[in-house]
């Protein structure tokens, strides 16, 4: 028999308040986003139900509509939930990605950076809450700012005065180990607070692999299929 939304919901955070505990940390520093895309949005509706608040999407076409349709559908009395946008974003798609999320796990390039930068110009009184993302790999076509470039980035970053650095994001790659990569996310995160102090944030660590995560210093864990299912 598989086990219900909220059984699942349960194991993860008894895993991690275990490896928390572990790596000598308070498992209250550590955010839990629920990846709820592929999911409708009586799935969100249902987390908010057992208390989670904070959710995650990757394509802004899904989270615009889930977003409105959370929203629409709301009990009395309960508190929207926050959106956080996790994959990687179109610069056309930016407006109606700042209508709904507050958070944005994945800046990493300079075109996207300008496009935040003039969208949020046009209301004054938004900011938004970034990571930049890293790119681990090899491959300069795939997502994420270099390491080699990461402090000009971030300088760039900085610049933007409606955005608000909240630190590093990075997706430990599939053919190494875990702990390597985090190693590397956690002293990209030490060399960003040169240059800020308040960007102590740390996005890392999915279904797989969010316990080894943790002991690296990941505040912010993207879980999805080990707590909504596969759909």
């Amino acid at each position: 028999m598989e086990a219900s939304l909220e059984d699942r919901l349960h194991s993860i955070h008894q895993r991690i308040d275990t490896a928390a505990k572990a790596a000598n940390r308070s498992s209250q520093e550590i955010e839990l986003v629920v990846v709820t895309k592929n999911h409708g949005y009586e799935l969100a509706l249902e987390l908010l139900a057992l208390g989670e608040s904070q959710f995650g999407e990757n394509k802004d076409q899904e989270a615009s509509l889930k977003a409105s349709q959370v929203a629409e559908n709301l009990p009395a009395g309960q508190t929207a939930p926050t959106w956080h946008f996790v994959g990687q974003l179109q610069s056309n798609k930016v407006r109606s990605m700042l209508s709904y999320s507050s958070v944005l796990h994945s800046l990493d390039r300079s075109s996207l950076l300008k496009e935040l930068g003039k969208q949020l110009a046009k209301t004054p009184e938004q900011s938004l809450d970034v990571f930049i993302e890293l790119n681990l790999t090899d491959d300069p076509n795939r997502g994420g700012v270099e390491l080699k470039d990461l402090m000009g980035f971030t300088e760039q970053v900085l610049a933007v005065p409606q955005l608000k650095l909240l630190g590093v994001m990075g997706v430990a790659g599939l053919n190494v180990e875990p702990a390597v990569d985090f190693a590397r996310i956690l002293k990209a995160s030490q060399e960003v607070q040169t240059l800020s102090k308040t960007a102590t944030f740390i996005s890392a660590g999915m279904s797989g692999d969010f316990e080894e995560a943790i002991g690296f210093g990941a505040t912010h864990l993207r879980i999805g299929t080990a707590i909504t299912g596969k759909r």
